[in-house]
């Protein structure tokens, strides 16, 4: 996977954080599931390109939430942490 990189108010570069690349990729995920694109949705009428964007945020939501509940599982099963009360 290669850097993911944004602008800055100032106009300098910044990274990404892992967190906000992931999302974006489960948000294609689901788009191009539904035959879209993020770039797709700009031709589309204002009320469906929201609709598909809630649709696609909360399966993108869902999902991190498994990639977190399945990173800490792991690291209760390793012992690399304590366990969550």
């Amino acid at each position: 996977m290669t850097e993911s990189r944004v602008i800055h108010d100032t106009g300098e570069p910044i990274m990404e954080e892992p967190e906000a690349a992931l999302e974006r990729m489960y948000l294609e995920e689901y788009l191009h599931g539904k035959g879209h694109t993020l770039q797709s949705l700009q031709a589309l009428p204002e009320e469906e390109a929201r609709r598909l964007m809630v649709e696609a945020s909360s399966y993108a939501s869902n999902k991190l939430a498994e990639v977190e509940t399945r990173a800490h599982l792991m690291e209760e099963i390793h012992g690399s942490s304590p366990p969550l009360s």
